[in-house]
């Protein structure tokens, strides 16, 4: 384990990972939104428009398409 500042509120905290203990359930409960949401919309969306339909900020959806579970979805940028 090592010190890390948590990518979703700053705050720092000895474990593993990019997010703290705090934000951990905040972070699946959006993941789910989004995986949802990508299932739902068959039109492929921009970053800001995802962020506006789903309510989640447009940092943490880039930390979650790099994720491995998105790897597959890439927003279109030039909408």
């Amino acid at each position: 384990m090592q010190f890390n500042k948590c990518s979703r509120c700053g705050c720092f905290f000895v474990s593993t990972g990019d997010v703290c203990p705090n934000c951990k359930p905040k972070d699946e409960i959006e993941m789910n939104k989004l995986r949802n949401f990508l299932e739902d919309s068959n039109m492929n969306c921009s970053l800001e428009s995802i962020s506006y339909n789903t309510g989640i900020s447009t940092k943490n959806l880039n930390r979650y398409f790099t994720n491995d579970s998105f790897i597959d979805y890439k927003p279109d940028v030039n909408l």
